[in-house]
């Protein structure tokens, strides 16, 4: 009688490995304002990179709860991988050698200026891209912030906007070697009060794209009480903040438009690199 064919065991997605796999503390990264520890993660014979944020080494902020900047990223992962658009690399929350916290795989961006940002002299941007706002280049010269026009930076934007990021700066976007851009840092995301803060507002008051409307109809469908996504981030932040999700979805909805500075918080994050 023939013996069975073998088949091959299945590879583990990344949401899979880092769950589920053995995390190595191999470096800290030190220019961050909370721990963020550089890790190893490994289950058999599949292993990555990653990087692992305690709950313990989160400094306390006056405007978020403490304690809660790492369900924040795990729910700001959910609602882009709701959206489809796969913005904020594979993010977990899980226990570590330092207690629970946020593990998130590592994105190794390509070397060199990614292109997206740029300090111009020129009172216009260019054609490509995109005006932010004039910045203080030292000895009273000033010098216009600009931004690419880019379809993936304008998805990041809308992003941000549904999960109301407080700082989007531009050591945030990693372009990776295949052409796709990550955002990290989403820590101080979800109040229910207006905080967006971003480099990002060069599409303000233009129309969103027909792409934009139809993440953000599903978003809509899959934020209904009985939903999905609505489900999962339940216990990653509170009611009020699940409320007032639905509520900024239904505005990008009603209005058509990107939104535009509120006038009521600081519009750039600082520093903004």
């Amino acid at each position: 009688m023939p013996a069975p064919e073998r088949v091959p065991p299945r590879s583990l997605t990344s949401v899979e490995l880092l769950t589920r796999g053995e995390l190595t503390v191999l470096g800290q990264i030190r220019e961050a304002s909370n721990a963020v520890l550089y890790c190893s993660v490994a289950y058999g014979d599949e292993s990555a990179e990653c990087v692992y944020k305690p709950v313990a080494g989160e400094r306390p902020l006056w405007d978020f709860p403490d304690g809660t900047l790492a369900q924040r990223e795990i729910a700001a992962y959910e609602v882009s991988r709701a959206t489809g658009w796969g913005l904020v690399p594979p993010t977990v929350l899980r226990d570590g050698p330092y207690g629970e916290g946020m593990v998130q795989l590592w994105i190794e961006p390509v070397e060199g200026d990614s292109g997206l940002l740029a300090l111009v002299e020129d009172e216009e941007p260019a054609e490509g891209w995109k005006a932010v706002a004039l910045a203080e280049v030292g000895e009273g010269r000033t010098a216009l912030l600009v931004h690419a026009d880019d379809a993936r930076l304008r998805r990041l934007a809308v992003l941000d906007a549904v999960i109301n990021n407080g700082d989007r700066k531009g050591g945030h976007l990693l372009p990776a070697p295949d052409g796709r851009l990550y955002g990290i840092d989403h820590g101080v995301t979800f109040n229910v009060d207006d905080k967006l803060r971003t480099l990002l507002w060069g599409w303000a008051g233009e129309p969103l794209t027909s792409e934009a409307v139809g993440a953000l109809k599903g978003l809509a469908e899959a934020l209904l009480p009985v939903g999905a996504l609505a489900v999962r981030l339940s216990s990653l932040i509170t009611e009020a903040e699940l409320d007032a999700l639905r509520a900024r979805v239904a505005s990008l909805l009603d209005t058509g438009v990107h939104p535009a500075p509120s006038g009521e918080w600081p519009a750039i994050p600082w520093p903004p690199v």
